[in-house]
């Protein structure tokens, strides 16, 4: 009998228990401001207003292209972004265009060194030299040698646009203009900014 008791009790308690945290959950999330006079309906304007001139001053950011270079029969590689991350490293983003005759296959951008051989068709080969210290940054790699960049699987259709992203260990704070690499494509010029 006192084994039943103490079991109805325990139901008892779990169910009150359930039901204070469902009430209190649905009491948490309300935020109903009818009145318009709660700071839930004034903080909404505000907030939605710094949302919306977040993505509008992001928006050209996007669009803006640091460089252009054209080469191997077609081939046009945009470079969009170069930002320096906390962590001591550059991510370099962009696009490539194929404007030439047939499929690109990507295969002589992965870079001459054997560890990168594995990479196949992708941004291993790419580099960014610092002119004035004198310094060449290769892609990361994680320790089986997989670059730390796009691996353009499949290659790239005739006339396709695809992005792509590379990163590199970061030059020193004061050096702000370098030369991006890649195969046989011109040296592309680009600005690092703070990510």
């Amino acid at each position: 009998m006192e084994f039943r008791h103490t079991m109805k009790g325990r139901k008892a308690l779990s169910a009150v228990a359930i039901t204070t945290g469902l009430l209190l959950t649905v009491a948490g999330c309300g935020g109903g401001d009818d009145d318009n006079s709660g700071n839930g309906a004034a903080s909404s304007p505000s907030t939605s207003a710094n949302a919306t001139s977040d993505k509008e001053s992001k928006a050209p950011e996007a669009n803006t292209v640091l460089a252009e270079v054209k080469g191997e029969s077609g081939v046009t590689l945009s470079i969009l972004s170069a930002k320096r991350d906390e962590g001591g490293f550059v991510t370099v983003e962009g696009t490539v265009t194929n404007g030439t005759g047939g499929a690109l296959a990507m295969g002589n951008w992965r870079g001459d060194e054997r560890e990168l051989a594995k990479n196949g068709g992708s941004m291993a080969g790419a580099s960014l030299v610092d002119q004035a210290g004198k310094k060449k940054y290769l892609v990361l790699r994680d320790t089986s040698g997989r670059c730390l960049c796009t691996q353009f699987t499949g290659g790239v259709r005739q006339g396709a646009t695809t992005q792509w992203f590379a990163q590199f260990p970061a030059p020193p704070a004061e050096t702000t203009e370098v030369d991006f690499q890649i195969g046989a494509m011109p040296p592309a010029s680009i600005e690092i900014s703070e990510g």
